[in-house]
Parts: structure tokens; sequence; C-alpha cells
């Protein structure tokens, strides 16, 4: 069955576009493609885009609790989990305490705040 709409990107509020571009940029090898106080896109390798919107009082998601929660979180692949946490930690990023993957994943946060999952290739 062919749908009516095609799917484009992701957007990610956040207090600062242009830093976040810079990230997932850094962290995905893609390519900061716009980037405004209001407004960054990262095209990533695969084609795909990652767009991220300024909120001026954007509050970060907290993990695992939910008096402010995720609503949603973005999936990586890696082939080793502790580079991927170095990398992302050296971009500015974080990992949170609770971490339910065991060996097969872990959690980490972009600068804005937001979770996402370093997913180990297998």
């Amino acid at each position: 069955m062919s749908g009516i709409a095609e799917f484009i990107a992701v957007n990610l509020d956040c207090p600062e576009p242009p830093a976040l571009a810079a990230f997932y940029g850094a962290l995905t090898g893609g390519e900061v493609t716009y980037s405004t106080a209001e407004a960054a896109a990262v095209k990533l390798p695969n084609g795909l885009d990652l767009y991220f919107q300024g909120v001026a009082e954007h509050r970060a998601p907290q993990w695992p609790g939910q008096e402010r929660p995720q609503q949603f979180h973005l999936d990586f692949y890696v082939d080793d989990l502790v580079k991927a946490e170095e990398t992302v930690r050296e971009l500015g990023g974080g990992r949170p305490d609770f971490q339910p993957g065991g060996d097969r994943w872990i959690v980490l946060t972009d600068p804005a705040g937001h979770p996402f999952c370093a997913c180990l290739r297998q």
C-alpha cells in the first residue's frame, strides 16, 4: 500500500540549535547544512535529516524520570560502546546513571539533555 506522506526528518527542540547540530554532525559524520540561532539542520550520511529548533525556555527531559519525560529518543548503531561514550563526552554530552541495556546498548545524552541510545552493532 502506498502512503500519502514521505518521512523527511526528525526535529529536536533545544536551547541552541547550532551547538546541537555541531554535536550530531560530529557524532554521526553528518554535514551541518543550515545553522542560525533559531534553527539548524544536519544531513546524515544515510541521507536522512536531523533538524533543531530553538526553544527559549527549553527544559531537558529527565532520564529515567517522568516529571519531564523524553517523549521520544534516537537510536544509533555503534561498533564499540566504550568508544561511543568517550566520543559523546568529548563532544559535550553525557551518560545518565540509570542504564537498563546491559552489554547491548547504553543511554547517553546530547548537550541539551536529550537521551539517545548507542546500540551495539551485531
